[in-house]
């Protein structure tokens, strides 16, 4: 038969085994709600950066459409001097519009 020492020694390791056993559960559920609150601050960080990038994707075209609204202006400002030099023609000539036929 066995010693009380010896069945001692046994209930003390069985004793310490379970509450190591408990302190690594205990870690690793704290581990594992820490990594479910990263993942939660993380996909949350992830949508806003999705978000971000659909809102600066269209900035290229926003140059394009500078420089097309600026050839507009210039354009604009030709045909603003054109029409500007026709009617003060017009309200120059007594002939008009009977001279404009003729030219």
């Amino acid at each position: 038969m066995l010693e009380a020492s010896t069945v001692t020694l046994w209930w003390v390791s069985l004793g310490l085994g379970v509450v190591v056993s408990l302190v690594v559960s205990l870690l690793l559920w704290l581990i594992h709600r820490e990594a479910q609150s990263i993942n939660a601050v993380v996909s949350q960080i992830w949508t806003t950066g999705q978000r971000v990038a659909n809102n600066t994707v269209h900035i290229p075209t926003l140059y394009r459409t500078e420089e097309t609204v600026a050839a507009i202006l210039v354009r604009a400002g030709r045909i603003a001097e054109g029409a500007a030099t026709i009617e003060a023609h017009a309200n120059g000539c007594p002939g008009c519009p009977q001279c404009m036929k003729s030219h």
